[in-house]
């Protein structure tokens, strides 16, 4: 499976849009990164999930996100909204625990490979 996925910062005044095989391991990984000036989510504090969708293509996902990356950001408030009407964020509702804990171990976020 597939996720094209939108995340806002905690203000929610900033969306980040991406696309996954692995939703749980990719917030946590944005969420891992955040204050990390390198990146958008780790600079912009953005690893709230607002919004996603499944697929079971990769193309399609892949379509789907360049397209919606191209819009305005109202569009995409438009689309958030339409599933998630008080733009809540869905991190709690959809993953075992959040925030996520590193395992004391490993050093890596449940899920994670050590590539």
């Amino acid at each position: 499976m597939y996720y094209v996925y939108i995340l806002s910062n905690n203000a929610k005044t900033v969306l980040y849009t991406g696309v996954t095989n692995n939703l749980t391991r990719r917030i946590t990984e944005h969420y891992l990164k955040r204050g990390n000036e390198k990146t958008f989510c780790g600079r912009y504090l953005c690893y709230n999930l607002v919004y996603y969708e499944e697929y079971k293509n990769v193309d399609t996902a892949i379509a789907r996100e360049k397209e919606i990356k191209k819009w305005r950001k109202e569009k995409k408030i438009d689309l958030i909204r339409s599933e998630n009407k008080d733009f809540v964020f869905l991190n709690e509702t959809l993953f075992d625990c959040w925030p996520p804990v590193l395992n004391a171990n490993e050093g890596h976020p449940p899920g994670s490979s050590r590539a």
